[in-house]
């Protein structure tokens, strides 16, 4: 067991409250850790638990005195009151937070603490990963950094304040968590530790925090409902506002509010509030658009958030329900083309009732891979044979309306790439240059108006090859690339055509779910008797006959 110094590099603050037994794994990796426990103080707030959690605290208590402190004190119903309570205890050098249901890897500290001595970092992230399915945003961690920026585009998505803090710099502007806010109450001393900070520093080589969904799902972030969740969200944009003046680095930082806080009160469940409420989150909503939700930044969100925004903040309840319900049952709206703009056609789109603008429905630089490929798939299939020669019959449903004489179908060779995988389509290049395309080509909106049935007779060439049936259509300046489901839809049946060279056609749908066209010789090249004995006696591999 390390000795003690006078003062531990750090102090671990852990707010308890009824975690068993996720409570003990939780200290098990405090104690454990790498650093040595003379370097390291836990302070440990015990707010009521009535689970046994308190029993446990106890029990490392003695098992690690010089190690692990514990206070105790009446619930206060949220993490803030316990946390302030460590701090005004705290000794270390730094300070850390950690769920009391949740872990640190045993190196996790020691690296940390290494990693703000060397670079002079006042906050130090480390990889967070989520365990049990809680989601954790990674692309945070795509490499290590010394010193990034509060207003770029990664940090104000991991707000959380588990991060080591040096504690100088916490004492200096007296950073403590507001007890008035039941979600959301680590943001403003994470805010404001961000923004005093001389340099931020990001570790992504490691893992040092898994967070845990518990099974239950009573983390508190679960448990509140829509207006508290607005009232949070609104304070703390409030006092991130009274730190940062309006200009590209406010925008930067209530991007996240705006796309994470404030959009998810406007999902599926707002369906199923009152009518009071729903106005009630709109008109919150409201307030802060036109206080904080800048052209600059309504622009730099996707199309489906900024329109649910707008349509709350105009109060337009009526056809921010509609475009809520429409898109649970069919999915994502079309995209409507035209002059080289495109739109998505959500309630509220040129009704003259809203009252919002074109560019509010605007495609503004977005990839919409994921929305094109869930509105594109095989309507029908056929082969069609005149003599030595045959086309491929087909009838595809693409997701856009209005100008669309951009879409055509290709028999395109070569495995889609693995980044299109996810989004089972990609957006090209600026560098493409499309090829003409083969066959003969019809355009007709689709008989619910939600989508283009493109109709091609592509012909089939006498090639060995398997290809992909794909979409492609110009889209805001880019074009789609776009694979076409065929999934549970019926396939033509093979085809052999040719007579001096038969050949063979077949149509299937692969593993992925995406229609494939194979074609092949019927029969292998022959090679006469003599041409294989000779290879036979020399080892050579006999010429294919052309």
């Amino acid at each position: 067991m390390s000795s003690r110094s006078d003062v531990p590099d750090v102090t671990v603050v852990v707010a308890v409250y009824n975690t068993m037994p996720y409570l003990t794994e939780c200290l098990n990796s405090l104690v454990g850790q790498t650093i040595g426990r003379g370097r390291l103080e836990v302070v440990a707030v015990d707010d009521g638990s009535t689970d046994g959690s308190g029993p446990e605290l106890d029990r490392f208590a003695a098992d690690y005195p010089d190690t692990v402190k514990v206070i105790r004190q009446p619930n206060s119903g949220g993490p803030a009151a316990p946390s302030n309570r460590a701090l005004d205890v705290a000794t270390g050098r730094y300070v850390y937070f950690i769920g009391s249901d949740d872990y640190l890897g045993e190196e996790a500290l020691e690296r940390m603490v290494a990693c703000a001595d060397e670079h002079g970092s006042d906050v130090v992230v480390g990889k967070m990963i989520g365990t049990n399915g809680r989601y954790v945003r990674q692309s945070l961690y795509k490499a290590n950094d010394p010193d990034i920026s509060l207003y770029g585009p990664e940090l104000p998505f991991a707000l959380a304040n588990t991060k080591l803090f040096r504690r100088e710099l916490v004492e200096k502007y007296d950073l403590r968590f507001p007890k008035d806010l039941p979600v959301g109450s680590d943001q403003p001393f994470t805010i404001e530790a961000c923004v005093r900070a001389r340099k931020i520093s990001v570790i992504a080589d490691y893992t040092c925090y898994y967070a845990v969904k518990r099974g239950d799902a009573s983390n508190i972030t679960y448990r509140a409902n829509h207006l508290a969740r607005l009232r949070c969200a609104s304070e703390i944009m409030k006092r991130a506002a009274d730190l940062i003046g309006p200009g590209p680095d406010r925008d930067a930082l209530f991007k996240r509010h705006f796309t994470w806080e404030l959009s998810k009160l406007i999902q599926d469940d707002f369906l199923r509030l009152d009518k009071r409420t729903q106005d009630e989150v709109c008109a919150g909503i409201g307030t802060l658009a036109d206080a904080y939700f800048t052209d600059a930044l309504s622009d730099s969100m996707g199309v489906k958030r900024r329109t649910r925004l707008r349509l709350a903040q105009r109060g337009a309840l009526d056809e921010l329900c509609r475009a809520i319900k429409e898109e649970a049952e069919y999915g994502a709206p079309p995209f409507y083309l035209e002059e080289g703009r495109a739109f998505a056609r959500y309630p509220g789109f040129r009704d003259g009732e809203s009252g919002l603008p074109d560019r509010c429905f605007e495609v503004l630089g977005e990839v919409v891979a994921g929305r094109l490929a869930a509105g594109t798939e095989l309507v029908s299939s056929d082969w069609q044979q005149d003599g030595e020669k045959l086309w491929l019959d087909l009838a595809i449903r693409i997701g856009v309306v209005g100008d669309t004489a951009s879409a055509v179908v290709r028999l395109a060779h070569g495995a889609m790439p693995d980044s299109a995988d996810k989004a089972r389509a990609r957006k090209l290049p600026t560098t493409y240059q499309a090829p003409p395309a083969p066959g003969e080509f019809q355009r007709e909106t689709a008989p619910d108006g939600r989508g283009t049935i493109l109709r091609a007779r592509i012909p089939i060439e006498r090639t060995t090859a398997k290809s992909g049936v794909r979409a492609y259509v110009d889209i805001a300046g880019a074009t789609y690339e776009i694979p076409v489901r065929g999934k549970d839809l019926p396939m033509p049946l093979a085809r052999r055509w040719g007579t001096e060279s038969p050949y063979k056609v077949a149509a299937h749908v692969n593993s992925k779910g995406r229609m494939v066209v194979n074609t092949e010789p019927l029969f292998p090249p022959k090679v006469s008797l003599g041409t294989r004995l000779r290879s036979r006696l020399t080892g050579a591999q006999p010429a294919k006959r052309k």
